[in-house]
């Protein structure tokens, strides 16, 4: 029996007991879906770094403050969350995920990859 149970409770934190995860998307599909007014984008970056360019529209939410920040935020709102180069949108995601968001989009490659129009 204690063995039954063992592999049930290793069986639910593997796979059920998650609050959920992100998806990753291209650049091109971010921008799609921005353009499409699906999605509300947050930057995570530096205060510094979203003032030289960011994404229209953009909300700034620096990484290092999200977590306070959350109250702040809508769950059942759609986001695409932004970095420089992806390495902080993938942390921040996974922040979202565990606090209950369900709607939350990485962007890959992030700014380094933004090709499309910023604003300063």
């Amino acid at each position: 029996m204690k063995k039954i149970l063992a592999a049930i409770s290793f069986l639910l934190l593997v796979t059920g007991c998650s609050a959920g995860s992100y998806k990753d998307v291209s650049v091109d599909g971010a921008k799609e879906m921005i353009d499409n007014g699906e999605v509300e984008v947050l930057d995570v970056r530096t205060p510094e770094e979203f003032a030289a360019g960011h994404i229209p529209g953009a909300k700034l939410v620096p990484l290092q403050v999200l977590e306070g920040m959350l109250s702040e935020l809508d769950k059942e709102q759609k986001y695409v969350v932004v970095c420089q180069s992806g390495n902080r949108s993938t942390k921040a995601s996974g922040v979202l995920t565990e606090n209950g968001f369900k709607k939350i989009y990485n962007m890959s490659g992030g700014m380094n990859e933004w090709r499309y129009d910023i604003e300063q």
